[in-house]
């Protein structure tokens, strides 16, 4: 069940479009898109396979960019603890050795 809904994102990757073009198929009508708690907007795998199986949406070449604010961000996010780590271990050794 847990693979029954997908995102947007996903169903982009599926189709081989951008999220803007999934974003206007929903709006069009010729996807069906629920929304799950009010929150989030998914679809469900089975009728976007379908429609890219019939092919009624043509691909297009997405190309995004990783810029480096997003490469900095996400290299913050993922190793804050040790960062957090490594300043706290400097600070020890400060009062230890300097104190």
């Amino acid at each position: 069940m847990s693979g029954q809904y997908i995102t947007v994102r996903e169903t982009a990757q599926i189709l081989g479009v951008s999220e803007k073009k999934v974003m206007d198929l929903i709006e069009a009508g010729q996807l069906q898109a629920y929304r799950i708690a009010d929150q989030f907007l998914r679809l469900k795998r089975n009728e976007v396979v379908q429609m890219r199986s019939s092919g009624q949406v043509a691909s297009e070449q997405v190309q995004l960019e990783y810029t480096f604010a997003e490469k900095l961000e996400d290299f913050f996010y993922f190793n804050d603890f040790y960062i957090f780590s490594l300043f706290i271990i400097l600070g020890l050794l400060y009062i230890i050795f300097f104190v």
